[in-house]
C-alpha cells in the first residue's frame, strides 16, 4: 500500500474496507511505478541484500528491487492488491514473494531481511497501533539493516489523503534500538496530489540486537 486514508480504528489484522473498497478500482497511490524516492535510494547504494516491501500494494517498489537483482517480498493485508501484484510479477517474469500478511505480525514471516520498505504505511496507524507497527518492523529487520520509510510530511497543506507526519514523531517512534540516520525531504507520487505530495523520506537504521 502506498498513500492510504488513515483509518487507526482498523481491527489489526484485518484489511480496513476502506482499502478493499479502493481496489475496486484504481487506488490513488496506484501510479504503475516505483516511488521516485526509493529508486533513488537503490541509486545511491541503500538497498542492500534482500528487500522486504512492507504494506506493498500493487506491488511497483518490491518489483523495481527484484529488477535490480534483490530478493524481494512484499506483504499487504489487501487480497485484491496482491492478487495485482503477483499478476504483474508473473507478466515481467520476476520472482518476487507476495503474500496477505499482517504488517503488526511480521515475526511470523519467520526470517529477517537487510531492508524494509515503508511506502505510506507508518502514516496510516495511530498512536497504538504505530508502537505495534515499529516492535513488527525490528522483527523483521536484521541488526545493521536499513528501514526506508516514505511518509506523508506536516509540511503538505490541505485534508486529502493520510495523516501528516513530522520528523520529530518519526524520532519520537524509532528512539528505542534504532537510529535514524537522515530524514529528507520528498515527493509522493498520488493520482489525487499532482506533482506529488510533500513527504518525508526517512533512513532508519536497526542498531539493536
Amino acid at each position: 500500500m502506498s498513500e492510504k486514508p488513515t483509518n487507526s480504528a482498523a481491527h489489526p489484522g484485518f484489511p480496513s474496507q476502506v482499502f478493499v473498497e479502493a481496489y475496486q478500482g484504481t487506488p490513488p497511490w496506484d501510479v504503475g511505478a516505483p516511488q521516485a524516492a526509493f529508486v533513488a535510494l537503490a541509486d545511491a547504494g541503500l538497498i542492500r541484500g534482500d528487500v522486504l516491501d512492507v504494506g506493498c500494494g500493487p506491488g511497483d517498489n518490491a518489483l523495481f528491487m527484484a529488477e535490480r537483482g534483490h530478493a524481494a517480498w512484499g506483504v499487504d493485508l489487501v487480497p485484491e492488491a496482491i492478487a495485482r501484484a503477483q499478476a504483474k510479477a508473473q507478466a515481467r517474469g520476476l520472482e518476487v514473494r507476495f503474500l496477505v500478511h499482517d504488517a503488526l505480525n511480521l515475526a511470523a514471516l519467520g526470517r529477517r531481511f537487510d531492508t524494509l520498505l515503508d511506502s505510506g504505511l507508518f502514516h496510516v496507524f495511530g498512536d497504538r497501533d504505530r508502537v505495534l507497527y515499529v516492535r513488527s518492523l525490528a522483527d523483521a529487520l536484521v541488526s545493521g539493516g536499513l528501514l526506508h520509510i516514505l511518509c506523508f510530511s506536516d509540511e503538505e497543506v490541505g485534508e486529502q489523503g493520510p495523516r501528516r507526519i513530522t520528523q520529530a514523531e518519526l524520532r519520537d517512534a524509532f528512539r528505542d534500538g534504532w537510529t535514524v540516520r537522515e530524514i529528507r525531504p520528498a515527493r509522493f507520487a498520488s493520482h489525487m496530489h499532482p506533482g506529488g505530495a510533500r513527504a518525508w523520506c526517512a533512513t532508519i537504521e536497526r542498531t539493536g540486537a
